[in-house]
């Protein structure tokens, strides 16, 4: 879905457009069924652990895990969130919180909405470093 928005130019991104422009519905369903059954790359180790427990905190109270999956693993086409990149689950979240992010549902835009920066920090500093199950040792420094 994301890929036909930067396609469409519904969501902006500079790095992406070019990648997607022209490119087939058909051919859009094909790149994301390759990149879906890529494993993930294992979450960061360590983190501060005020961080790690007000992220923890917060993600239950947002109920979090009730779309993205308990082990924020996602499904369908709901993201994952287990061990992205910590800049970018943040600039993501703000994005959400401050109506940049268009072209999606808005399920997000509620959930964020009025959500500090200091718990946007916390929110992305826990959810890039949690791992999925089965998920190989945790990457250092990363």
């Amino acid at each position: 879905m994301q890929l036909i928005l930067f396609r469409e130019g519904l969501r902006d991104s500079p790095q992406m457009a070019p990648v997607v422009k022209g490119l087939s519905d058909a051919e859009i369903g094909a790149l994301a069924k390759h990149f879906a059954a890529l494993p993930a790359k294992p979450a960061m180790s360590g983190g501060d652990a005020a961080l790690m427990k007000q992220g923890r905190e917060l993600a239950a109270a947002r109920y979090c895990g009730r779309c993205h999956m308990a082990d924020f693993r996602g499904q369908a086409q709901i993201p994952r969130l287990a061990g992205q990149r910590e800049e970018y689950l943040a600039e993501q979240l703000r994005a959400y919180r401050d109506g940049r992010r268009v072209g999606s549902d808005t399920s997000m835009n509620e959930a964020m909405y009025r959500t500090a920066d200091a718990d946007i920090t916390a929110l992305a500093h826990f959810l890039s470093r949690s791992a999925l199950p089965g998920a190989s040792a945790p990457a250092r420094g990363r």
